[in-house]
């Protein structure tokens, strides 16, 4: 490791093995990445560092007449590749902290997929499951007012995040061009298809992970109908994921969702499953299609594809070497620590970051956003077709290096998306 790496701010040692951190873990990563690619110490603490941070109180009055106050975030990670994008989240879990840490994966992601953003992520700290539809719409309206000067069609982008959907897309983008005076739909990605949605979006992170997986299998010389599937989260992400590999022939055997897991050596009827959920209103407990198993239990399974698309840390020091995938691709941001990549890595295990594999979201609100500021929508197929070539294309540009530099492929992520990242500030300089 190479010290001037490791002093300051970013100094090692970081939080305990046990007690990682979201933001530490991207840095160890990103660290790696800098030695590879030489970085100098400026360079490094420059594509460390947050644009910028900004943190708001957002009153709400109760429609009960209570005001209660909650704190929002809006963290910029970097905006060199062109306007920043990135999810919003409410729950009661977020900190600052997280959102630094997701905003810098969003910046390495978009490099990842050759998309012209960079990296933000906000939310705020609050539990919506205890609020009216109304006092949600007032909680949304508020903190937009407090973010005019950051959001914008070629400043900051939002997204749906984590209990945020296209009704929240759609406040922020009616308060933002209230007070634009003139209707900005390019604002925010993840709308509704009559008010500038994209066909293709909902899919489009699933699609996009089947995409990369098809990928690593025929660099491996194999066909789909010949492998076995295991995925964990039976969400949007997680059941397109799985229905799409069933589609090409795949035998998924494990799936899971927050009430448990189920397992069936001999292949499980997707659609069946998928209709059972009714799109994630039902839990699939008492879906009749295999034996029951924990959500522990389906991660260690034997099987040629682990798709991990439920919650962060899933997969860590204490049980990576209980792996038995052949290839993982992480469907949910960070379900695998840094810690346990070392321990993938001995065992021989393919595994596609999330920055890569995941990133089929990020690239059709690309489209969504370009077809708003063109004022003209493409069909489903043509999404699907153009979301599918980028996903490739991604894929093999990260293989490359991880050959040229005999790296796994997530290190290879980083040094790719990093070195893009650094070579377009070094021919724009710095401003100053």
């Amino acid at each position: 490791m190479i010290n001037h790496y490791t002093t300051g701010y970013y100094k090692e040692p970081g939080p305990k093995l046990d007690q990682e951190s979201p933001f530490e873990s991207m840095m160890q990563r990103f660290r790696f990445a800098a030695e590879i690619l030489n970085l100098d110490e400026g360079m490094f603490h420059f594509l460390a560092s947050p644009e910028k941070q900004v943190t708001v109180s957002v009153p709400l009055v109760r429609d009960n007449g209570d005001i209660e106050v909650y704190e929002g975030y809006r963290v910029i990670h970097d905006n060199v590749l062109g306007p920043s994008k990135g999810g919003i989240r409410y729950s009661p879990d977020v900190t600052l902290e997280e959102v630094k840490a997701l905003a810098a994966w969003m910046t390495w992601k978009c490099a990842v997929v050759n998309v012209p953003f960079g990296g933000a992520k906000g939310g705020v700290r609050c539990n919506p499951s205890e609020f009216s539809d109304r006092e949600l719409e007032r909680l949304t309206r508020r903190y937009t007012a407090s973010m005019l000067g950051i959001f914008g069609p070629d400043r900051d982008i939002p997204a749906p995040d984590m209990n945020t959907n296209e009704q929240v897309m759609t406040w922020i983008m009616d308060t933002y061009s209230m007070n634009s005076q003139k209707t900005e739909t390019a604002v925010v990605t993840g709308k509704p298809i009559i008010l500038g949605g994209s066909k293709g979006r909902k899919e489009a992170t699933g699609r996009g992970v089947v995409t990369t997986v098809l990928a690593a299998l025929s660099k491996e010389g194999r066909m789909p109908n010949k492998v076995s599937v295991a995925v964990q989260g039976f969400g949007n992400v997680g059941s397109v994921s799985a229905r799409l590999l069933y589609e090409q022939g795949a035998k998924i055997v494990a799936i899971s969702d927050v009430s448990g897991g189920l397992y069936n050596s001999n292949g499980i009827d997707i659609p069946a499953a998928i209709e059972y959920t009714a799109n994630g209103r039902k839990p699939l407990e008492g879906f009749p299609g295999g034996d029951k198993i924990t959500n522990e239990e389906l991660l260690k399974l034997k099987c040629d594809v682990l798709i991990p698309a439920a919650k962060e840390d899933q997969i860590n020091r204490k049980n990576a070497a209980d792996i038995n995938a052949r290839i993982i691709a992480e469907g949910a941001n960070g379900p695998i620590t840094a810690n346990a990549d070392n321990i993938l890595e001995e065992k021989e295990i393919m595994v596609i970051p999330d920055i890569l594999a995941n990133a089929g979201g990020v690239t059709v609100s690309y489209f969504e956003w370009v077809q708003d500021r063109q004022g003209y929508f493409w069909t489903e197929e043509r999404v699907n077709r153009r979301l599918n070539r980028m996903m490739r294309d991604a894929f093999d540009n990260i293989y490359k290096v991880s050959e040229e530099h005999d790296i796994t492929l997530r290190q290879a992520a980083y040094v790719y998306a990093i070195d893009k990242v650094a070579t377009t500030l070094k021919m724009r300089g710095i401003y100053a």
